[in-house]
């Protein structure tokens, strides 16, 4: 077992098998600046860096590992650095494939690695369709698309990264709601960023990363009992950007009220340290992409975005 998810392992809980995509941190690096988390002059400053973010990769897959999950790996490309960040790379629900593609051009090489990854899988039977998005819309992956297992839709984000008119094709895809918010703080640049639907229902988001309007969508669509606002201090630590395997939350840290709450309503929170990958603006959920994830048909329903 490994030695860091010991003593959370002693607590009492269970959780369901999952398949994840991700991809060892071997050319992971801060070579640019896309968002406002990163520092390519403090990165190359750095001389532990890397070491520090192989030694933290392996400790969360060490820890998804034990938890019962599987894990597929997409190979490392030198040049590509956030090649790491695998939840960018597609959105993944009932075995169908819509991979992404990406708005700034730092990262667009990595979408012909990412179709290559998802046609491997595809061959051995993980994945059935893959679609591509249609011309000149972007979208990024899960990283913008979340979905919500209680509520049969996904949250998309749009503004900073991903195009409000993606949703249209999410929603022909996948034959499921799409809640399109539109994104107000560049430092949470994706949903997966600034909210987090949780097993038993609870929405985990953070109120100033949306517009009013946004934030009145969330209200609309998730019951008071089951809104988490998390304050900013948890936001900056990642705590949405959590990895959810039954009642078990991985993520790269929270304060004591947030832990709290979540184990009051009977979860246990599985802290492993990400700070290297929080340099590049990404944590557990981004350096993972679920491939089993199931829904129930339903009829398509689009919403309309929420704009301030």
């Amino acid at each position: 077992m490994n030695g860091a998810l010991r003593g959370e392992k002693e607590m009492k809980f269970t959780q369901p098998k999952a398949r994840f995509l991700m991809c060892r941190p071997d050319h992971f690096a801060v070579s640019y600046a896309i968002n406002p988390w990163m520092d390519p002059t403090g990165w190359a400053r750095d001389q532990r860096a890397h070491a520090a973010a192989a030694r933290q990769w392996e400790a969360l897959h060490g820890k998804l590992i034990a938890l019962g999950a599987t894990v597929e790996l997409v190979p490392p490309v030198g040049g590509l650095p956030d090649l790491v960040f695998t939840a960018n790379g597609a959105v993944v629900l009932d075995r169908q494939v819509l991979l992404a593609r990406f708005r700034h051009p730092e990262r667009q090489r990595e979408e012909g690695h990412f179709e290559a990854a998802f046609r491997a899988l595809q061959a051995h039977g993980l994945v059935d369709g893959i679609r591509k998005l249609p011309d000149n819309l972007v979208l990024e992956g899960a990283g913008d698309c979340v979905w919500d297992e209680k509520r049969k839709l996904f949250w998309m984000g749009y503004g900073t990264r991903s195009d409000f008119a993606a949703r249209r094709a999410v929603a022909d895809v996948f034959g499921q709601d799409v809640l399109a918010l539109e994104l107000a703080d560049p430092r949470f640049y994706h949903m997966d960023t600034a909210l987090a639907p949780l097993p038993r229902g609870e929405v985990m988001y953070l109120p100033g990363a949306f517009t009013a309007a946004g934030n009145g969508a969330v209200r609309d669509r998730v019951a008071a009992h089951d809104r988490i606002a998390i304050a900013f201090d948890d936001a900056r630590r990642f705590a949405a950007n959590t990895v959810c395997l039954g009642d078990t939350l991985v993520m790269a840290g929270c304060g004591a009220r947030l832990r709290g709450e979540l184990s009051e309503r009977g979860y246990t929170v599985v802290t492993t340290a990400l700070s290297s990958f929080l340099r590049s603006g990404g944590a557990a959920f981004c350096l993972t992409l679920r491939l089993d994830r199931e829904s129930r048909p339903r009829a398509v329903a689009v919403d309309q975005a929420a704009v301030a």
